[in-house]
């Protein structure tokens, strides 16, 4: 592949390509066209262009990487300009003179990550950035480019190369051999007195971002003289560092933007933390405070009990405390959600009309009383007492029984998993304490989200506590728990219970009386929550708002559940009736996208228009949000109810009118798909009008 992605026709050096981005990406575009790798360049244009308005492309050092898929694209393509004035990309330190705009065709899509990690990884590398700079012709930037993308197709080094890579060898400084980022864990071995650094990088997609910032970790650390290894934790195949690579490192650098995968290995050593972006922009700043807090007997260190759970030092180096809390609570929410889902379906299934039916829930109470009152007990006292119904009418009440329990446990996990996310599995034991508080003395969901939190620090400070190392055996399994239960209970039941559950009776209170015009404002408001970012944070505060709001089972908290499901089904659904309606409008992955976000859409899967928005969010998701608000509208004023948590059309036996519910749907559905529409022609209108300009200014 490397052979072909690049040739003298899309190389350009010593050039004037225009004074902003859009000049250089029309001026590169032209050369793949010319050169017959793409059909339309307007087109390969416009791509990069949104793509560029989405994230800056600009990488530090003087480099750009703009980059797009496009159905004119016949094969993946690189085209090249060495800048005579310098353009601004967005990097941090300035404008770039080096351009690469990487073109793959629009269902290359692995082809095209697959450049983009490449390139990106060998753009850190200083000699290879010599080289490009140096190189004195279009032939030996192409062998540059091919070994760099593929590097077991080393061709025959050519007078031109040599000459590039002498000019290099002489600006590019290395001292000392570190471990290949992502390669074997603890190659470069420590030699003499020079610190041994060890990292971890990794990002939420996990391809271009976590092996650049390996890779300028990497380099930052032979400049350096400092012996480093990096473990990639990335889309390949991750190979952990060994036990002996660990215990030899003097310290660690978590470059990340998720989580990192046994981080109980480094108990002990000192730490510095940030997003995997500060890698990429000062690898260099980075490793000399590694080495700094290598011999800082008060550096942050990550902490965990005899390696058994893990909580490093926050707010680690870098990572906001508002991001910390973020992280927090989403953990809690995902490990929540099972529990969700497994009990909330189970009582939906109990209620089908030949098993339990609806009357399984009110069996020993009054009718007004749906999962409420210790019903779950008076239920599974009488399962052997049912009237006359058949084996049919006990298995209804056995679902019943079981889905309540899982339903039980809503708080207690939500809480736990708070705690585990910010002191590790030595916080889970204190956190469910808090969510059982937290529900017996009616704070419900909020106690448990506060009892969560609180935990959770309590937690962490408990494993910083100085104790002799006889002692730090017994911090996991018997202090932590001990003094974190111990603590969290008291303060729950001594000081906070009385007050959160005050707040939340009021809250409930104020549900179960909305009504009205009261009422329909709420449910806009759920409904843009549950578009506006379509499975991310907002959409999951939505959504934990009326999971949580099952159990109490009031007539308020069960509309609250419809309008959320209602409305998260609106984006896909919307989405694939925009491509039959105007399927022109889409590209032919968003076509064959828009065929399978139909049973995404029915099944209540938000994330079935991910794939759209990713794409033009600008347009497609205020699109998106119009609809889901209209539904959560309608839902609230038709006075829908919905038992079940999730399942969309699959579950309308649990609502109590499933054909408003699908009047409310479809209204949604319809005025997303016509806004999406209507915003994507215009769009397109104004694009036929404005590339010529773009061409102009190449001209």
């Amino acid at each position: 592949m490397a052979e072909q992605i690049i040739s003298e026709a899309t190389v350009s050096l010593d050039v004037d390509a225009g004074n902003d981005p859009a000049a250089v990406i029309t001026y590169l575009a032209d050369s793949l066209g010319a050169a017959g790798r793409t059909s339309d360049p307007a087109e390969l244009t416009r791509g990069a262009l949104d793509r560029e308005a989405k994230s800056a492309t600009g990488l530090p050092g003087g480099i750009a990487i703009p980059h797009a898929r496009a159905a004119s694209v016949t094969d993946a393509s690189l085209a090249m300009a060495r800048l005579s004035q310098k353009v601004d990309f967005g990097a941090p330190d300035g404008p770039a003179d080096l351009v690469f705009l990487i073109a793959a065709p629009e269902g290359g899509a692995s082809e095209h990550m697959k450049l983009l990690s490449s390139l990106a990884r060998a753009l850190v590398r200083p000699d290879f950035v010599s080289a490009l700079r140096a190189a004195p012709s279009d032939a030996a930037v192409i062998e540059l480019v091919n070994e760099a993308i593929d590097p077991q197709a080393k061709p025959a080094t050519s007078p031109a190369t040599t000459e590039a890579a002498t000019a290099a060898t002489a600006t590019a400084t290395t001292t000392t051999k570190a471990a290949p980022a992502g390669g074997t864990p603890g190659e470069g071995a420590a030699t003499g007195d020079r610190p041994r650094i060890v990292a971890i990088t990794a990002c939420p997609t996990g391809i271009a971002h976590t092996y650049m910032a390996a890779d300028a970790l990497k380099y930052a650390a032979e400049r350096a003289g400092v012996e480093f290894a990096v473990e990639t934790q990335g889309s390949s195949a991750t190979t952990p560092f060994t036990r002996d690579t660990i215990a030899d490192a003097d310290a660690v650098i978590f470059a990340t933007d998720v989580g990192v995968k046994g981080k109980e290995r480094f108990h002990g050593k000192p730490v510095i933390a940030s997003g995997v972006k500060r890698a990429i922009n000062e690898p260099d700043a980075m490793i000399a405070e590694a080495v700094a807090a290598a011999t800082n007997p008060h550096a942050a260190v990550v902490t965990a009990g005899d390696g058994d759970g893990a909580a490093s030092d926050a707010p680690e180096g870098g990572v906001g405390l508002g991001k910390q809390l973020q992280q927090a609570l989403m953990t809690g929410v995902s490990y929540m959600i099972p529990f969700v889902a497994a009990g909330g379906l189970l009582i939906a299934l109990a209620f089908l009309p030949f098993l339990g039916g609806y009357e399984i829930a009110n069996k020993t109470l009054d009718p007004d009383k749906a999962l409420n009152d210790g019903q779950f007990i008076a239920l599974h006292n009488s399962l052997w007492d049912l009237p006359a119904g058949g084996l049919g009418q006990y298995i209804g009440a056995v679902l019943f029984a079981v889905g309540g329990l899982a339903m039980s446990m809503l708080v207690p996990a939500l809480a736990g998993y708070i705690s585990f996310a910010i002191a590790d599995r030595p916080g889970i034991a204190p956190g469910f304490v808090a969510g059982l508080v937290s529900v017996q003395v009616g704070a419900s969901f909020i106690g448990g989200l506060i009892g969560g939190l609180i935990a959770g620090v309590v937690c962490l400070w408990i494993s910083r506590l100085p104790l002799p190392q006889w002692a730090r055996g017994l911090m996991p399994v018997v202090i932590i728990p001990l003094l974190g239960s111990l603590i969290i209970g008291v303060v729950l039941y001594m000081l906070l219970g009385k007050p959160l559950a005050w707040v939340t009776e009021k809250m409930t209170d104020g549900l179960n009386s909305m009504s009205g015009g009261s009422a329909v404002i709420l449910g806009v408001v759920l409904g843009l929550m549950m578009c506006f970012d379509l499975g991310g944070p907002v959409n999951k505060a939505a959504y934990l708002f009326a999971t949580t709001g099952l159990a109490v089972g009031s007539t308020a908290q069960l509309e609250i559940m419809a309008a959320v499901m209602c409305a998260g089904m609106v984006p896909p659904l919307a989405m694939a009736l925009a491509t039959v309606l105007r399927p022109g409008l889409f590209t032919e992955p968003e076509r064959e996208n828009g065929k399978a976000a139909w049973l995404l859409g029915a099944s209540f899967i938000s994330e079935g228009a991910i794939p759209f928005a990713a794409v033009d969010p600008l347009r497609v998701i205020p699109s998106m949000m119009a609809g889901g608000a209209l539904s959560g509208a309608l839902i609230m004023a038709f006075g829908v109810t919905q038992r079940a948590p999730h399942g969309g059309i699959f579950v309308f036996f649990t609502m109590n009118n499933w054909l408003l519910f699908l009047v409310s749907l479809v209204a949604g559905t319809v005025l997303s798909a016509v806004l999406v529409v209507a915003a994507k022609q215009w769009h397109r209108s104004r694009d036929a009008l404005e590339v010529p300009a773009y061409d102009a200014v190449a001209a």
